[in-house]
């Protein structure tokens, strides 16, 4: 299968990295004389040496270092990820509702699977596909992939970790991105449609829908209906530029998104809360303030990437990078480097107050999503340092706090 070799293309032919020898004004780039398919570059290829860029870009990317713990991290994710949302739906139905606690029973075979729930689910899919392929009015063109809009196979020679993290960047059946599909569809739109079945049911058993029900239900609509407004915007996310799409993406897109993140409605049918307006109140001032900072990151950031010149970001302070882009060091993004988690940590706390304090439980997805992002955060900072270097230090120096001000 070619372990331990790589080619690379200069000057218009492809070379074994054993037989290659760039000479540069810098150093000489040559193969590491200890392991199969490890390159080593002794300083680096001037922009003058044809193919130097071509040489540099891929050389980095096959000496990425393994993310989530590498292939022991994944095997124990792919286990551990459907076991985990497994406890929470049935602990959620549980009297004490214990987050920590094991479940109170577990599910026999036949309680799992049901034809007509199967059926259901590949009916949504399809829906949601047919939907996805209809004629749209406008065609977004993402930005430059990591790949540099070529399709990449990477060769790492472990298949746990493969399949975790997937192998293909962006694999598509003509026109179908199925990465795109996945990520704003079927599961977003179907985590808005369970959060909608609680409400009725609550209603059928109590009369009328509580006022916590209605905040977690309001709360979450919204912001499932601005990821689709916004819908353009997923091809700047690193989910769209970095990442393969392998079991991480299909199982947190498809099961995780719908059944997780409804948990706090599935908390408040099993476990009514009472909640005045008062509090229910205060419960909405937070959700503002999260919105606010995170839409009003997002659009700036989407705005100034779209048309510099626009006069809403024309007058930012801005670091210039060797790659030709601009960062922002002004308005939202020189407060810290990613406000717009901050919002969603915001956010995420406004879903879980409607439930109370009395359970843990409803309090996972803040808990889970903090941590998601603040690895996120570290796995963007090593992008951006590897492809802007010496102006993302820059960056950080003028803006040190990462998420939340004065504290990360």
């Amino acid at each position: 299968m070619g372990r331990g070799r790589v080619h690379l293309k200069t000057a218009g032919r492809a070379q074994r990295l054993s037989e290659l020898s760039v000479q540069t004004g810098a150093g000489v780039a040559k193969p590491s004389g200890n392991g199969a398919g490890r390159v080593s570059l002794i300083d680096f290829c001037e922009p003058s040496v044809p193919g130097g860029t071509e040489i540099m870009a891929q050389l980095e990317g096959s000496q990425a270092p393994l993310e989530f713990g590498g292939p022991l991290g994944t095997a124990a994710m792919l286990v551990l990820l459907p076991a985990t949302m497994f406890h929470l739906l049935l602990v959620a139905r549980s009297g004490p509702a214990r987050l920590l606690g094991p479940p109170p029973y577990l599910p026999g075979l036949e309680e799992l699977w049901s034809p007509r729930a199967l059926l259901l689910l590949f009916a949504w899919l399809g829906l949601q596909a047919v939907l996805y392929l209809l004629p749209a009015r406008k065609v977004a063109e993402g930005l430059e992939l990591k790949d540099k809009s070529r399709l990449r196979y990477p060769i790492n020679g472990n298949p746990v970790y493969d399949f975790f993290l997937g192998r293909e960047l962006n694999p598509r059946i003509g026109s179908f991105d199925f990465k795109y599909f996945c990520e704003l569809r079927p599961g977003l739109i179907g985590w808005v449609l369970i959060n909608l079945a609680l409400l009725v049911r609550e209603a059928e058993l109590r009369g009328s829908p509580s006022l916590a029900m209605w905040l977690v239900n309001g709360f979450q609509l919204l912001y499932v209906g601005d990821a689709l407004w916004y819908e353009e915007a997923v091809l700047t996310t690193m989910d769209i530029t970095h990442d393969g799409f392998g079991f991480m993406l299909a199982f947190g897109d498809l099961a995780w998104v719908p059944f997780t993140y409804s948990l706090q409605a599935q908390f408040l049918l099993y476990h009514p809360q009472p909640l005045g307006w008062p509090m229910a109140l205060f419960i909405c001032l937070i959700q503002a303030v999260g919105y606010y900072i995170f839409r009003g990151a997002n659009s700036q950031k989407n705005t100034f990437r779209k048309n510099p010149s626009d006069p809403s970001v024309a007058g930012l302070e801005t670091i210039p990078t060797a790659t030709g882009r601009q960062l922002l060091v002004s308005g939202w993004w020189g407060m810290v480097r990613h406000p717009n988690y901050l919002g969603d940590i915001i956010m995420a706390l406004a879903w879980s107050l409607p439930c109370g304090v009395s359970h843990l439980l409803p309090y996972f997805y803040v808990l889970y999503f903090t941590v998601l992002l603040v690895h996120r955060e570290a796995r963007d900072e090593q992008q951006c340092l590897r492809k802007y270097g010496r102006a993302w230090r820059e960056y950080c120096k003028r803006v040190p706090y990462r998420i939340m001000p004065y504290v990360y």
